[in-house]
Formats: structure tokens, C-alpha cells, sequence
């Protein structure tokens, strides 16, 4: 660990070994060595699990270095003082450090909502009436979460300028519209056959298998989208959640069905659940959809989301999960995020009491009987 080199297959490409911050284990970070005008060249290119980094990859790089395709982290810097970091070039250059197969919401809500306005001010110009005024604006047409996800992405583009040293960042905290994001939602045993048998007889299987991982784990339609062959650990059967929401790598157990779903599995790919030519998966088909409506389930329904609120909302109303077991599963931050199942829990825990109400009632009677 520290300094010392390790090399790799590919000419010019070695590693390092550095300690992960905030979070478990050690991480690779990858370095490229070459030429250029006679002067030799070291620089890093990207480490193994943030920049899913590869040797290969590495070595692409390394070439696009050479032909001059591409600058160094030194020279991106020296080009970056003498750019003007507006909102759009900030976007731009943070679109270039997201994954390339990732979802493109984020694109959409800065074409459609972001950049008209906004696109050619600077973060520290921003002051609280613009944000005020994109805000209400958007709120006479979109539903608060949607514009609540267009501020949190200024803040997000905002934040990344001013921690990459491009420019000053924004001098005041934005105003978050109020969401009600507290739907919680559940099917009935007759809904939940009805959804099972579609997905069965669905002609998409690997969407088909992707919901009902969603159902039997919980997991997130973005974590599915990520999950990849070796965050599989079969022998203890937990599943490695990269980069989730709460922004730590985390484990989950997986339990008998998902295990025997998963190895049932082809594998075209090091994706699970792949999309286009085996990349990452950046939406789902109309499958999904297909598949809520033919189970005839409420337009409302959300696929998966609401899978993962059927996971949780099962597992709270047995009585045999404590919310912080049910905490842990869903990897929510915090118990407050956990706290909207709780009601189910305690419903379960009322009828525990009931029942052996009624035993205590019974043995009552025949008391009386023998008496």
C-alpha cells in the first residue's frame, strides 16, 4: 500500500494501492506512464471502483494521451482557469465525469428546465429570487418532486464547480419545494398472485427476472440497473450495492428465491440485467409496464418502487422485522426514512396481542367451567 507500483498486462499502465475513504477494503488507483516531445509523462487516470477503472481502459486512455486526444489532469486544470465556468459548461464538464451508461434524467431536466434560463449565469451570480422564480414557475406545470430534482441538480452542478476548484459556488441554500413523498405502496395477496403469474408468463425475461429480484430484495431500479455479476457473492449470498443513494457501497443478504432466480440466469454480459449491446441498462422497456397492466394493478403503481415498497411493507407487517433489521435491508440513511413502515409493524404487534388476549379470554372460560 502507499507508493509502491504494481504493473499490469498493458505497457505503460501500473496501479497503486490506496485506502478507500469512507468506505471498506482498498481500491486500485490506476496511473499511465508515455512520451511526449522526448519529455516522460506520469499521470493518473482513474481509480478502480469510483471510475470503474480498468487496466484496459486505462491503456485506452493512455493512447488518446499520446495522439494528443486528450489532456492531462494537469493540463484540464490550466484549461480550466482560462474558461468561463457558466452553469452549462459546469453541466458539461460534470456530465463528463458520470458514468457514460448512466440515466439520462438529469440530461432531460437541464435541456428542459435548467439551461434556458439559467445556462449562461455563473454560481456565484445565482441569487435566491432566480432559483425563486424557476421554482414557481415549474410548479404551475410539474409536480413538486420533478422540480425538487431540477434544484437539487443546480445545487449538484453548482456544488461540483466550486469543489473542482472551477469557480466560487452558490452564496445561499436554495429552497426546496415541500414533497409529500410518503406513498407507501402495498398490493393485496390477490394483487401480488395476479403480478407474480404476469411476470412469469411475460415474453421479456430479463425484465420479467428483474422485477421480481426488485420484489424479493428491494432493490432500487437504478441499483438493478448497476448490478453486476461480480457484486455477487453466492457462498454467503449477499448482494454489493455500488454506489447506492445513500452514496456508501453497502451489502444486503439475498435470500432463497433470489438466489435460485439468479441462477437460473444466462450471462451475456458482466451486467445482470443488461441493456443495449451489454452496456449498463438506462431505462426499462415498455415491459414493465406491460407487465403491471396485464396483473391489473392501479395505474399508480409504480414498477419498481413500488416492488420495493411491497418488499418493505411485507416484511413490517409480519411483526418479525424490527425497523432497524428493515432499515438496514432498504440501506436507508436514516430511521426516519424507515419510520413510514412502522404503522404496518405495529398493526402486527396489536393483533400478537389480541391473540393471546383471546388465549388468556379461553382459559378464562374453562376456569369458570370447572368451577
Amino acid at each position: 500500500m502507499g507508493n509502491e507500483r504494481h504493473s499490469t498486462n498493458y505497457p505503460g499502465v501500473f496501479y497503486r494501492i490506496r485506502r478507500r475513504l469512507g468506505g471498506p477494503g482498498d481500491e486500485k488507483v490506476f496511473y499511465v506512464v508515455y512520451k511526449r516531445n522526448e519529455k516522460l509523462i506520469e499521470t493518473q487516470v482513474g481509480r478502480q471502483y469510483r471510475d470503474d477503472m480498468t487496466p484496459a481502459r486505462a491503456a485506452s486512455v493512455r493512447g488518446q494521451l499520446i495522439e494528443g486526444k486528450r489532456l492531462t489532469n494537469a493540463e484540464e486544470r490550466a484549461a480550466a482557469q482560462q474558461k468561463t465556468w457558466n452553469i452549462t459548461a459546469i453541466w458539461e464538464e460534470y456530465s463528463d465525469h458520470l458514468p457514460k451508461n448512466r440515466n439520462t434524467s438529469d440530461d432531460n431536466r437541464f435541456r428542459k428546465y435548467i439551461e434556458p434560463g439559467l445556462g449562461t449565469k455563473k454560481p456565484a451570480g445565482l441569487v435566491p429570487l432566480d432559483i425563486d422564480r424557476l421554482r414557481i414557475k415549474l410548479l404551475k406545470t410539474r409536480s413538486p418532486q420533478t422540480v425538487k430534482h431540477v434544484i437539487a441538480l443546480i445545487k449538484r452542478i453548482c456544488n461540483f464547480g466550486q469543489n473542482k476548484g472551477l469557480c466560487p459556488g452558490l452564496s445561499f441554500t436554495p429552497q426546496m419545494p415541500e414533497v409529500d413523498n410518503k406513498v407507501t405502496e402495498d398490493l393485496t395477496p390477490d394483487e401480488l398472485a395476479r403480478l407474480l403469474s404476469a411476470i412469469d408468463a411475460d415474453e421479456n425475461k430479463l425484465v420479467a427476472a428483474m422485477m421480481k429480484l426488485a420484489l424479493v430484495t428491494g432493490m432500487r431500479r437504478g441499483e438493478l440497473f448497476r448490478l453486476q455479476w461480480q457484486h455477487i457473492d453466492f457462498n454467503r449470498c449477499f448482494i454489493r450495492i455500488v454506489t447506492p443513494k445513500g452514496g456508501k457501497e453497502q451489502s444486503i443478504p439475498f435470500n432463497d428465491a433470489a438466489r435460485e432466480l439468479l441462477k437460473n440466469m444466462g450471462r451475456s454480459s458482466e451486467y445482470v440485467f443488461p441493456g443495449e449491446g451489454g452496456a449498463q441498462r438506462v431505462t426499462t422497456p415498455k415491459a414493465s409496464k406491460r407487465i403491471m397492466a396485464r396483473a391489473g394493478l392501479p395505474k399508480s403503481f409504480r414498477p419498481f418502487h413500488g416492488l420495493r415498497h411491497v418488499f418493505a411493507s411485507m416484511l413490517a407487517s409480519s411483526g418479525q422485522v424490527d425497523l432497524y433489521v428493515l432499515q438496514r435491508l432498504l440501506t436507508h440513511k436514516s430511521p426516519a426514512m424507515t419510520q413510514r413502515y412502522a404503522h404496518l409493524r405495529d398493526d402486527a404487534l396489536r393483533q400478537g396481542a389480541n391473540i393471546a388476549a383471546g388465549i388468556i379470554a379461553t382459559g378464562e372460560q374453562v376456569k369458570k367451567g370447572a368451577a
